[in-house]
């Protein structure tokens, strides 16, 4: 099949209102599900529907909306009167991953998420990025792990607006830890809620970009969107919110095991971080690394890892974080043989003790 943009039409049948607005769901949210999933748009008036994307994907969706339609249909043997059943996400997930074409070896649209926000659609640029939005999506805790520029941050708050525009949560809380990268918050004006302000400014300037400066403020006015240090969740239960946690990297294992347990009923918690860029206290073990270890077998808690050639900005940038994983790889080579000839040294001295005399002796 082909890759280029078509346009299939279907008309549902038997056209019954009720059928059709339980298959639609209230704002849309069961098309808008479908499209974004499936990487399609969505138009319909009364039965007749028009579906726009991929070949392949545009008749994978159209075979969705036909089974989901079919599920609308209301049981004779118990209701007499004919009335559409609920359709929940839950059911249109299952149609999706049920749909025919899955099967087909070019049926792709699995990787064609779309993200939907006030301001335009945002759609991952690479496999690993496609991923990581699905493993958002699907899962109730989902880790973002990789140099700067991989869209870690972005993607994430894409996801929050669209599941707090789609009344998924009813707010959005964004967090990192107060750690300074050389240095200290105290040179900064204001209250600790100012000082942090401008530690949070990428996942400032995506709302802006997502949702627009005036919609942003009334939001936080409103504590719609709440951005506050990590201390401040200490003794919270987050419930119906999307929560970001950014710069998870210079997190203690006691702060992140804190952070993970604030999560509540109906919320999605995003971690991100670069495990290369730790600003702890030398000594102090990172919550992200340590967290990776401990949780990499909890279902419904994904990892995506990020590398050099996942990055989105400039292509100098991918350039530079090769070039400091290089060096890093070359100083940790080093490093063991190092380690390896000064436990050989070790060796020979144990089992031979003369020579070490006698080396004792030439030196004295």
């Amino acid at each position: 099949m082909s890759n280029k943009l078509t346009t299939t039409e279907i008309f549902l049948e038997p056209a019954n209102k009720d059928r059709l607005a339980s298959l639609i769901g209230p704002y849309d949210d069961n098309l808008k599900h479908i499209e974004r999933r499936m990487g399609v748009e969505v138009t319909y008036q009364g039965n007749q529907f028009k579906i726009v994307g991929k070949t392949v994907n545009s008749l994978a969706a159209a075979d969705v909306i036909r089974s989901l339609y079919v599920e609308t249909q209301a049981d004779p043997k118990v209701q007499n009167k004919v009335k559409a059943n609920e359709l929940t996400p839950d059911n249109v997930h299952l149609a999706i991953q049920g749909s025919k074409l899955l099967d087909q070896s070019d049926a792709d649209f699995s990787n064609d998420i779309v993200v939907r926000t006030r301001k335009g659609n945002i759609k991952p640029r690479n496999p690993n990025q496609q991923d990581y939005v699905a493993n958002i999506l699907n899962n109730d805790i989902a880790f973002g792990i990789g140099p700067a520029g991989t869209g870690k941050t972005y993607l994430a708050v894409a996801c929050a607006v669209d599941a707090l525009e789609r009344q998924e949560v009813k707010r959005i809380m964004l967090t990192r830890p107060a750690v300074e990268a050389g240095e200290k918050l105290g040179f900064l004006p204001g209250d600790l809620s100012q000082k942090i302000d401008p530690y949070l400014r990428p996942l400032y300037d995506a709302l802006f970009e997502m949702l627009g400066f005036e919609k942003v403020e009334r939001l936080i006015e409103r504590n719609v969107i709440e951005v506050a240090p990590l201390a401040y969740m200490r003794g919270r239960t987050l419930n119906d919110a999307f929560i970001i946690l950014d710069e998870s990297q210079n997190t203690t294992v006691e702060q992140m095991k804190m952070f993970l347990t604030r999560i509540g009923f109906n919320s999605k918690a995003v971690i991100t971080g670069d495990i290369t860029q730790v600003d702890l206290p030398r000594g102090a073990r990172s919550g992200l690394r340590h967290s990776i270890e401990v949780l990499a077998d909890i279902d419904d808690i994904s990892f995506n890892f990020f590398q050099a050639n996942d990055v989105v900005r400039h292509p100098v940038v991918a350039k530079v974080v090769m070039a400091y994983e290089r060096h890093d790889e070359q100083i940790r080579r080093d490093k063991a043989i190092y380690e390896a000839e000064k436990k050989q040294q070790a060796e020979d001295l144990k089992n031979n003790p003369s020579n070490a005399a006698s080396e004792s002796n030439q030196n004295g």
